[in-house]
């Protein structure tokens, strides 16, 4: 099965946030997304701006068309707002392996259900959907939050990729790379489901 073949456009609601399949006309609710907290200044993240939105946009769709990716918005169903964007991206339909990455939300929604959510959302698709085998998380060694958010999904730390790439500045990161395992999956989906009621209630 070819990865085109595998991924396939999809939409994924839940109570609080709907994942719409990027598209070019979205540019401009991203970067008034990102200004809430002005993160393309934070040079651990990939939130565009102005400038670069065009490019950003244009490279998540180009890799949908090759079939490697599934590039989202975040919309918050109470406001119909994009607040965010969020990513399968990586995807090996040989070996059954996708990544969950290009994730960041405006600082109003960040630290609440938004991303809890997101990511049941994606978990879901990848491991009952997909039917794969492994989704793999990766992030800045200097990007704690992130580091955090991702352990608390219950994805463990595989290791430390060193001078993994270069940054805007000419240095090299380290990338952190996590993963859930689809043995995982149904104590995981447990985990985030009842971090979910409890956020409701």
């Amino acid at each position: 099965m070819s990865d085109s073949s595998w991924l396939i456009e999809t939409e994924l609601k839940s109570k609080t946030v709907s994942l719409i399949p990027l598209r070019k006309d979205h540019a401009a609710a991203l970067v008034q997304a990102a200004a809430d907290g002005h993160l393309w200044e934070l040079w651990f993240t990939s939130a565009p701006n102005e400038n670069t939105v065009d490019d950003y946009v244009g490279f998540a769709l180009s890799e949908q068309a090759a079939g490697r990716a599934l590039p989202f918005v975040v919309v918050h169903n109470d406001t119909q707002k994009i607040v965010g964007t969020t990513r399968i991206c990586n995807a090996d339909g040989h070996n059954r392996r996708v990544e969950i990455g290009y994730t960041w939300y405006a600082k109003s929604h960040q630290r609440t259900a938004v991303n809890t959510e997101c990511k049941r959302l994606l978990l879901g698709y990848a491991f009952e959907a997909l039917a794969v085998i492994a989704v793999e998380f990766r992030t800045h060694w200097h990007n704690h939050a992130s580091r955090t958010a991702i352990a608390r999904l219950g994805a463990k730390q595989d290791g430390v990729l060193r001078n993994h790439q270069k940054n805007a500045d000419g240095s090299y990161r380290d990338t952190v790379v996590f993963s859930i395992i689809d043995h995982e999956w149904p104590m995981v989906k447990k985990s985030l489901e009842y971090k979910l009621r409890q956020t409701r209630e």
